[in-house]
């Protein structure tokens, strides 16, 4: 089991969902978590309950589009913590329409959140990474990017994380910094529950209808993605870089 003691993570999206899930996750193996997220109460949330379980985190209320909110969300963390090792950039959100509705706003929301902040985050995070001589970006892309009825916008940007994210494994490589995307398949969150909504059915359904497609007969829960953060977050995990890993249950191979 990875041991992130000294290190320090910080989670983009970390109030809710898999973002919650990855924070609570990183600091129960011993990282120093900076929960960033557009809804601070959200965030103060989540850090308090890991503070309660003995663990270190602090929270931020940042848009991750935002280049102030998100320099000052940096700034903050390495000012509590005294540096910065991981990131993980988890932030998103849907605006789920076909083409011929999508507006503008719809795109641009999308592409803004997921692949802005992405770079935003990385920008600033790599700084102090690059001097430490030493970093693990992982970025949360979708199964999505495969494409998806009414997600052009999202799957656009999912797609784009994964680029970025190989780029960044090249650019970043020589200075110690390895860089990773995760692609998941269904997880139960309030955002899958929303996109259930926007097809015409429910959370409940959409678990069954994937569990009996599956292999591994079960739909996927936020613990499924953090796992696999972990992974690539380890200091083990220096000749991993570049990767998109599809967790999925295996939804794909039929």
């Amino acid at each position: 089991m990875p041991d992130f003691a000294q290190k320090v993570a910080v989670v983009t999206g970390g109030g809710q969902g898999i973002g919650a899930e990855v924070s609570r996750h990183l600091a129960a193996l011993g990282a120093s978590v900076a929960v960033i997220d557009r809804d601070g109460d959200n965030a103060k949330a989540v850090a308090a309950e890991i503070a309660a379980s003995g663990g270190a985190a602090a929270a931020f209320s940042a848009d991750v589009s935002s280049r102030q909110d998100m320099r000052a969300a940096i700034d903050g963390t390495v000012d509590v913590f005294g540096g910065l090792h991981i990131l993980v950039n988890n932030a998103g959100v849907i605006r789920d329409n076909l083409l011929f509705r999508m507006t503008d706003d719809d795109w641009s929301t999308v592409m803004d959140v997921h692949l802005r902040g992405a770079f935003i985050a990385s920008q600033l995070a790599q700084r102090h990474m690059v001097e430490a001589k030493y970093g693990r970006i992982v970025c949360m892309s979708s199964a999505s990017a495969l494409g998806n009825r009414g997600q052009a916008n999202y799957a656009a940007a999912k797609a784009g994380v994964q680029g970025f994210t190989k780029t960044l494994a090249i650019e970043l490589g020589p200075f110690g910094i390895t860089a990773n995307a995760i692609a998941p398949g269904f997880i139960e969150t309030t955002m899958t529950a929303a996109t259930a909504m926007r097809i015409g059915t429910t959370i409940d359904d959409m678990r069954r209808t994937v569990a009996a497609a599956a292999p591994v007969r079960r739909g996927g829960v936020p613990a499924d993605i953090a796992n696999a953060v972990a992974f690539f977050a380890a200091e083990e995990s220096g000749y991993v870089t570049g990767q998109v890993l599809y967790i999925d249950g295996g939804y794909g191979l039929v």
